[in-house]
């Protein structure tokens, strides 16, 4: 009997890739090729949305809307539904890249404030959500005529989306807006834990949905399955860990591990179709493995219990870009504008009720948390943003519930667009509200102030130097102990105290840098003072005491130990004597160079492709604070910094073309 039973899921198994291949059909490869220029151009459309403050998700949806079955009929309907495979793999990576961001240790500072928002966010606005809507389904007209358990299914999935945020855009923000504070970091732990949380919950409510909708009975039976599928869940995401870390572990190029982690993503897909047809078809009931739950499971595995954290992170950042683009142009093809007009009043409505239970939830975990009042007021803020996880889970129900799928996706995704819009403001609001934002320094062109403080042979010997360079020099000194005669050529300033009555007499907000050459409570002082109120581009600090440095370097400063700096600028006289030279100024008629771009014109092109003199060689990109590991392919953005080596003469002819043309 068990011999029949392995030979008959054999041909069960044999019989559904047969069908496969029977259902293959040519025009695929023509509308898998029509989608990717749609999405190059749905790439470039976003892009002209960032330029005036608006999300580029945002575009991209709209660019896909515009070249669906509805406005310009680049690609048939019934084209959408074949490539549907394409969304399969980038939610797959959507819950990946999820998981990812679930990093324990970086959520311990603030575990009970993160504890309790999470469950005010999570348990209140989900269930003030689903029950305002399941109350109004009687009002709404694609709802109002279908049974009892068809309402409660649509209010408990609009729940679960309605609780879903966006990692990526509040990380966005805390960027841009140098957030630094328990509020910025209770609100980034929320946001990250809640996507966690959400496909589990998700996944709970699927079952119960579809239990509903297909008149079974949700009785003990029916619980004990579904905390079976759980467990199976998590059992295969923690071998799909296993596997990403076999994956990312391989002698290979990092090119190569790429497509090897979206295929372990999309088998989980088919993997748990072959389950829920083969409990169908023996069991008389589906057994539904959540894939979303599976790979964010897998995900978080590597994240936190593996050595291979730090690669994975790096193939998920390089993918990110262009799985984005697919999934969420290919959301926009499937988006039926039609129904979309019809029920946008529906989609206002929907968002005041999520924005309420965001309030809700705010409030009632702020003071379980016992946060100041002034958070309680306005937590709700960081969490009205959506993206990537609740246009995903959308889909899925789109697909799943064919009666009222397509009406309750464009009522969701009409939410989400508002949502998008909204959330990033007020986020940004609500930081400066508490006063956690820290403004950036705006270096305007060929800006070269710089403020040294402290007064002794170094400082003067360093003002000197950048003098020679054509900066522009103050010393900063509460005591003049030094003959006048010594420093008749230096711009000498007597200040009484460190504050920022001092700092604004000595015009700081204007320096490009500030170097620091005091005991190490006197630097810290003005490096805070600085980071708080001019944002300066370069904070460079002598330090005295090593057990200083964190503090210095939470401010983003750049510390010169001159106790290891000696020994260190030894060493690499002896292993690479003329680089040493060359990049310390010491070659005759050479020197190095910090240069932004600019010019627009420069905006995209390759370094390969840029015509420097034969004497000038690139030595890094710094691009968003982060240094970037460049190669002759590395396309310039605007804002790079180029550190450059060469000529004196040859420097001075390159900067020139860095500099902005609109002057």
């Amino acid at each position: 009997m068990g011999l029949y039973q392995n030979f008959s899921s054999v041909r069960f198994l044999i019989s559904f890739m047969h069908s496969v291949v029977e259902n293959f059909n040519p025009e695929l490869i023509i509308f898998i090729c029509a989608f990717a220029m749609i999405a190059v151009a749905a790439q470039r459309f976003g892009k002209l949305f960032t330029q005036i403050r608006l999300p580029h998700i945002t575009g991209m949806l709209i660019a896909g809307m515009i070249a669906g079955p509805f406005v310009l009929k680049m690609i048939p309907k019934a084209a959408v539904e074949q490539i549907h495979f394409i969304n399969e793999i980038c939610l797959a990576f959507i819950a990946f890249a999820a998981g990812a961001e679930l990093y324990l240790k970086e959520l311990r500072n603030r575990f009970i404030s993160i504890t309790w928002n999470t469950f005010g966010q999570l348990v209140i606005t989900f269930t003030f959500c689903s029950i305002c809507i399941f109350l109004t389904s009687a009002y709404i007209p694609f709802l109002k005529e279908f049974s009892l358990e068809n309402r409660i299914a649509v209010a408990l999935l609009a729940g679960t989306i309605f609780v879903a945020r966006s990692p990526s855009s509040a990380i966005a923000i805390i960027n841009e807006m140098r957030a630094k504070g328990p509020f910025s970091q209770t609100a980034m732990g929320v946001t990250v834990l809640i996507d966690v949380l959400v496909i589990t919950l998700f996944a709970i409510c699927y079952s119960v949905s579809e239990a509903l909708v297909n008149g079974d009975k949700v009785g003990g039976g029916f619980l004990l399955i579904l905390v079976l599928e759980l467990i199976i869940s998590f059992g295969i995401g923690w071998l799909l860990g296993k596997t990403l870390d076999l994956i990312v572990s391989l002698k290979i190029n990092i090119r190569y591990k790429a497509p090897l982690i979206l295929v372990a993503g999309y088998s989980i897909y088919l993997f748990s179709y072959f389950i829920r047809d083969v409990s169908d078809h023996y069991l008389g009931y589906d057994i539904l493995l959540e894939p979303l739950l599976i790979c964010i499971i897998g995900s978080f595995h590597v994240t936190n219990f593996s050595r291979y954290r730090a690669e994975f992170l790096n193939i998920i950042e390089r993918m990110a870009p262009s799985i984005y683009v697919a999934f969420f142009t290919l959301t926009g093809l499937s988006v039926s504008l039609d129904v979309l007009l019809s029920v946008w009043p529906i989609a206002l409505s929907w968002f005041l009720i999520r924005l309420v239970g965001l309030m809700a939830g705010g409030l009632v975990g702020g003071s379980l948390a016992k946060d100041p009042w002034k958070f309680r007021m306005i937590g709700w803020m960081p969490y009205i943003t959506q993206a990537g996880v609740a246009l995903g889970l959308t889909t899925i129900v789109a697909r799943e519930f064919n009666v009222w799928g397509e009406q309750f996706a464009a009522v969701i995704i009409g939410a989400i667009v508002i949502n998008e819009f909204l959330g990033p403001p007020l986020f940004k609001w609500s930081i400066a509200l508490v006063g956690e934002a820290h403004k950036r320094g705006e270096t305007k062109e060929n800006q070269r102030d710089v403020i040294i403080f402290g007064l002794e042979s170094q400082s003067l010997a360093l003002a000197r130097q950048l003098q020679d360079q054509d900066w522009r020099v103050k010393i900063a000194t509460r005591g003049l102990n030094f003959e006048k005669s010594e420093a008749s050529d230096l711009d000498i300033r007597l200040i009484q105290n460190l504050d920022l009555e001092a700092m604004e007499a000595l015009d700081a907000k204007n320096a490009a840098a500030i170097v620091t050459l005091l005991k190490d409570e006197e630097n810290y002082k003005i490096c805070e003072i600085a980071y708080e109120n001019y944002g300066t581009k370069d904070l460079i600090v002598r330090l005295n005491d090593r057990l200083n440095f964190e503090r210095f370097h939470e401010l983003g400063a750049l510390i010169v130990e001159p106790a290891t700096a000696i020994v260190s600028l030894l060493d690499h006289y002896v292993r690479s004597p003329m680089a040493t030279s060359l990049l310390l100024g010491q070659e005759k008629n050479q020197d190095t160079m910090d240069l932004e771009v600019q010019n627009a014109n420069l905006h995209g092109i390759a370094l390969r492709d840029l015509r420097f003199p034969s004497d000038i060689i690139i030595l890094s990109v710094k691009r968003a604070g982060q240094m970037l590991i460049s190669h002759g392919y590395t396309r310039l953005r605007l804002g790079d910094i180029l550190t450059v080596v060469g000529s004196k003469e040859s420097l001075e002819n390159v900067s020139l073309r860095f500099e902005s043309i609109n002057k």
